[in-house]
């Protein structure tokens, strides 16, 4: 019997690309439909994303251009944040720092993730002597305050943004590590991991065909999760003055350099570069909590 008997001879067969499309419509439907907040943050992150990506095209001033006219401004229509100690626009400056502070915590989050996902399904599936070495480095990670980690590291290699990269990448490859191995100890005792190594598959095919593909759910997870983490350490670097340089706009700086100057600074040069930084690492949270309930079997019935 051909297909278009099973189908229909007079219904055209369904092409892959529209199933896809399909699919990916309905996952689409069911993420905004498990959590309207957690959407809602998307949205704001993907927003962000772009005004970061068109900063140059969005931003009415240059963030780098002096008024000596309008110093220390209030919100008004000509300047809807404000002006800096400088006489710098407050919302173009916050819009291009939006490009350095983004750009940061997701080059780093990424290649902390890359890093730590392929330690931590070696550690794991291998064990062993390598597993041992491996996670007492991971312990002397956990154990020094990153903090202090990160500002040790900038005071030897000095500020800018390649040092902020691998200073934040390395606070961020020592939790991975923990959970993926964690993950792979559960996998690799599986039947079909069992099975392929009953009948020969190489070590390094089991993990690449096996057992990363079932990493890679708890990797978008923490990938999530951990860009507020990165937002949040980038700033806090550039508010002590060892990320990224003036006059250099970044979301942390902005709040450091005008904190240092005086003691009590205008309200407008304090809340909104908070503010900021506050939405955007609570976004990644919310994003990060409804990806984990989308991925999870155990709870898609419940919530739908």
């Amino acid at each position: 019997m051909s297909t278009h008997a099973i189908v229909g001879a007079d219904q055209p067969l369904p092409s892959g690309r529209l199933i896809a499309g399909k699919s990916a419509w309905d996952g689409v439907r069911r993420f905004t439909g498990m959590s309207p907040l957690g959407t809602a943050s998307a949205i704001l992150l993907i927003a962000l994303l772009l005004i970061a990506i068109f900063a140059d095209q969005i931003a009415p001033y240059h963030p780098l251009v002096a008024d000596f006219k309008a110093l220390r401004y209030p919100p008004y229509p000509a300047h809807w944040l404000g002006t800096d100690n400088l006489g710098r626009d407050v919302l173009s400056r916050l819009i291009h720092g939006s490009r350095i502070s983004l750009s940061i915590a997701i080059i780093s989050t990424v290649i902390g993730k890359i890093i730590g996902v392929t330690w931590g399904i070696l550690s794991g599936y291998l064990g062993g002597r390598f597993d041992l070495i491996s996670q007492r480095l991971v312990d002397v990670l956990l154990a020094f305050p990153g903090i202090i980690l990160s500002m040790m590291l900038l005071a030897a290699l000095g500020g800018g943004v390649v040092t902020v990269i691998i200073a934040i990448t390395l606070l961020s490859v020592a939790g991975t590590v923990r959970v993926i191995r964690s993950v792979v100890l559960s996998v690799k005792e599986m039947t079909y991991v069992e099975a392929a190594r009953a009948i020969g598959v190489p070590n390094a095919r089991i993990m690449l065909r096996h057992v990363a593909p079932q990493t890679i759910a708890p990797a978008l997870v923490l990938f999530s999760a951990s860009m507020g983490g990165a937002i949040f350490a980038e700033a806090a670097l550039s508010f002590l003055g060892l990320g990224i340089p003036q006059p250099t706009p970044s979301w942390g700086n902005m709040l450091g350099g005008v904190l240092a100057n005086q003691f009590r600074p205008q309200w407008w040069l304090v809340l909104f570069p908070g503010l900021t930084i506050t939405l955007t690492i609570l976004a990644f949270n919310l994003v990060g909590d409804t990806l984990r309930d989308f991925l999870d079997p155990k709870l898609r019935g419940r919530l739908e």
